[in-house]
């Protein structure tokens, strides 16, 4: 190993340099909820309860690859038991930031950790049969898509798919801060950013992927099928009387059945684009689109 010259340990002043961090983390810069939390959700066993549920739902290509018939069922179970004990301790943590946190025991937290829990594992089997109409969209959209096991193994939008589903199953229970980072999990893998409260129908497929953008009151329909850099966002923001923004209402598109958005599409606001339409590359829409519409950019003039 190579060898630097010691010149001496540096004196950082540590003493009065953590002083100052204390004064600003407990006292005048102070952002941790309601001044008192210190209990956060943890993305790194978020990451490991996503990767978990991902592997029970398809063993073979999340979990292990060289699994039989006799082995795939104590694999799935092993793999459960491990993946929701750690949920139930994340859920109990993100209960922490809801409203009405203050009026419950911690025996009732424990068991409400619980019963979400339950929810979400009694949820698996349905949540899975909509991410095989995925795959199967996924397969029969792109002529690329040699097999379902490529999809899974190779497509981006698939992975961001998968955990928005699952995330949107702990979001429609009112538990807003964990779905978001697991979303956010899934935003950091793989450039796509579809909102835990969106609300998207079966047989949805992202090819490509990388940039698209789905915001929290998006409603798409099924077999809908979008590409890279699509944003379905929200065209302005409502404010209360005090100046903040107003949180939760509709902002976003409403996509119906059947429609195609190709790349770089732009729809904004609370806009609702018809049954069987087709928006072309690099459109800009603000306004609703009746159903089986074609909409695309003005053909340039040639001399």
């Amino acid at each position: 190993m190579p060898s630097y010259p010691d010149h001496g340990q540096p004196d950082w002043n540590l003493s009065a340099l953590i002083q100052a961090l204390r004064t600003s983390r407990e006292h005048t810069h102070k952002v941790r909820h309601r001044g008192r939390l210190r209990e956060l959700p943890s993305r790194a066993v978020l990451k490991d309860i996503l990767q978990g549920l991902a592997a029970a739902m398809f063993p073979t290509h999340y979990g292990e690859t060289d699994l039989t018939d006799e082995s795939i069922d104590h694999f799935v179970g092993n793999t459960l038991n491990r993946t929701l004990n750690l949920l139930r301790g994340q859920v109990r943590r993100g209960l922490l930031f809801l409203s009405d946190e203050d009026a419950w025991t911690s025996e009732a937290l424990d068991a409400r950790a619980v019963e979400i829990t339950r929810h979400v594992a009694d949820s698996l089997p349905e949540v899975r049969a909509v991410l095989v109409s995925d795959l199967r969209a996924a397969f029969q959209g792109d002529p690329a898509a040699h097999s379902i096991s490529e999809i899974l193994l190779c497509y981006p939008g698939f992975v961001a798919i998968t955990y928005y589903r699952l995330a949107n199953v702990l979001y429609k229970l009112g538990m807003p801060l964990l779905p978001r980072l697991m979303t956010e999990i899934a935003h950091s893998a793989t450039g796509i950013d579809i909102h835990p409260g969106a609300t998207i129908g079966h047989s949805f497929f992202i090819d490509h992927g990388t940039g698209v953008v789905i915001g929290e009151t998006t409603i798409i329909g099924n077999r809908v099928r979008i590409y890279q850099n699509v944003t379905l966002g929200a065209k302005r923001f409502t404010e209360n009387d005090d100046g903040s923004l107003r949180k939760g209402e509709p902002r976003h598109p409403i996509v119906e059945d059947d429609v195609v958005i190709y790349a770089g599409a732009t729809v904004l606001g609370r806009v609702t684009i018809g049954r069987g339409s087709t928006i072309g590359g690099n459109v800009w829409v603000t306004q609703s689109v009746p159903s089986e519409s074609s909409i695309s950019q003005a053909k340039m003039c040639r001399d």
